[in-house]
């Protein structure tokens, strides 16, 4: 199996490095590349990213800045393995996870994969932060009628072809609805691992907003609605 690492970029200079370095550091199980999409920054992180050289990465760039929704689209189409898994570049994640997520698909066990966070004080920077996640997952699993724990983690792994299969338009943070969504409709429940997390500040460059979460709604009431009339119409895709 070949694991693509797509890992979206936009004005990280101060992460960038350090994160490449861990993501490729990493001891893989299997194949593994990197496929990085700069999305338009402009604080140097496309002037740290030219000295970077390694056979596995492969760097992508948007003239101006899209949206991480955006970012990942382009970087599954330069993808060329058979799994991937999102990877943000601002060290909130730990990449050294990413083997415990690739476990139950190696195994067998499981097709899509998500690594849930656990919130605390030291892992979550603001009430209403958390209190929106939750929210937004609630809102999922009510809709579905499943139970995940966490809609909005970056770690979400599956096969490269089901993630161009959903076709996700959202060029936004609303991405991480839109794939949820579109994964439920499909009937198909993530296999959920549990990972570390370390909530960055607004100061330190946290870019989600309360906007973020009201698309997130949006997005899952809309796609909730699109499966309820495919399903009278005909039998939903795997």
């Amino acid at each position: 199996m070949k694991l693509s690492v797509l890992v979206p970029v936009f004005d990280e200079a101060s992460t960038v490095l350090a994160a490449l370095g861990r993501i490729l550091g990493v001891a893989y199980p299997c194949e593994v590349e990197v496929v990085l999409v700069d999305d338009g920054s402009t604080d140097g992180t496309r002037e740290l990213l030219a000295g970077v050289a390694d056979p596995r990465l492969r760097v992508v760039h948007h003239p101006v800045n899209r949206g991480k929704g955006a970012a990942i689209r382009t970087a599954a189409e330069h993808a060329t393995g058979d799994y991937m898994i999102i990877v943000d570049a601002d060290l909130e994640y730990h990449p050294e996870e990413v083997p415990s997520l690739l476990a139950p698909v190696l195994a067998g066990e499981a097709e899509v994969v998500y690594g849930t966070r656990t919130f605390g004080s030291h892992t979550a920077y603001s009430f209403w932060y958390v209190v929106g996640n939750k929210t937004v997952t609630m809102a999922a699993n009510v809709l579905f009628d499943c139970w995940i724990s966490d809609l909005e983690t970056c770690f979400k792994l599956m096969p490269l072809a089901l993630y161009r299969e959903l076709d996700v338009q959202a060029q936004g943070f609303g991405m991480e609805a839109e794939v949820t969504a579109k994964i439920l409709a499909r009937g198909v429940r993530p296999f959920e691992v549990p990972i570390t997390y370390q909530a960055r500040s607004r100061e330190e460059g946290k870019k989600l907003t309360w906007k973020d979460g009201v698309e997130a709604l949006w997005i899952l009431g809309r796609e909730r609605s699109r499966g309820k009339r495919l399903t009278a119409g005909r039998p939903l895709p795997r």
